[in-house]
């Protein structure tokens, strides 16, 4: 009766581990109900992205980067989600990297879309300038989210300032 009791007891633990929920991707923010974005998720938590409601990923850093889950790709295929890598390179984020990054989310914006990189400092300053000066969100709350994550600096900050000048938007948080 012990093993039977003893067995019944491993079972149910391996049960309920395997009924976990995968732990979310760091630094997630829901903009809204059809926009997030987020650090780097595991394998687990993406294999979970169209029970969740999602139908796109976007996924910002280089597929080389040393957490980049290799296999996302497919992960995300194989729930018949769309999934597109802008691979931008941290220290030299440009124009065309925000172009091709707008282009894509216009294109998306009727669908659940997750934006990821390593840690949300590339999807949240891009989705933060795409909000602002695509959707006309006021700057002010569109930079709480932002804020959430990180302050940016150096060429994120300039790429993010130029953008809103000229676009004749009269914003500056730091």
């Amino acid at each position: 009766m012990k093993h039977a009791s003893r067995a019944l007891l491993t079972l149910t633990l391996v049960s309920g581990l395997a009924a976990a929920e995968p732990e979310p991707p760091p630094n997630l923010i829901a903009i809204d109900t059809k926009l997030v974005t987020s650090g780097q998720p595991s394998a687990a938590w993406l294999a979970t992205l169209a029970q969740q409601g999602f139908e796109a990923v976007i996924y910002l850093a280089p597929p080389t980067v040393g957490d980049a889950v290799r296999e996302e790709p497919l992960i995300v295929g194989k729930q018949g989600l769309i999934w597109a890598n802008l691979p931008i390179r941290f220290d030299r984020p440009a124009d065309a990297d925000y172009e091709a990054f707008a282009a894509l989310l216009k294109g998306l914006r009727n669908k659940k879309v997750l934006v990821h990189c390593q840690v949300n400092m590339r999807a949240s300053t891009l989705t933060f300038i795409y909000r602002v000066l695509a959707e006309k969100a006021d700057p002010q709350l569109a930079w709480d989210a932002v804020s959430k994550v990180w302050t940016p600096q150096g060429p994120w900050k300039a790429l993010m300032l130029e953008r809103l000048r000229k676009s004749g938007v009269s914003f500056d948080p730091f």
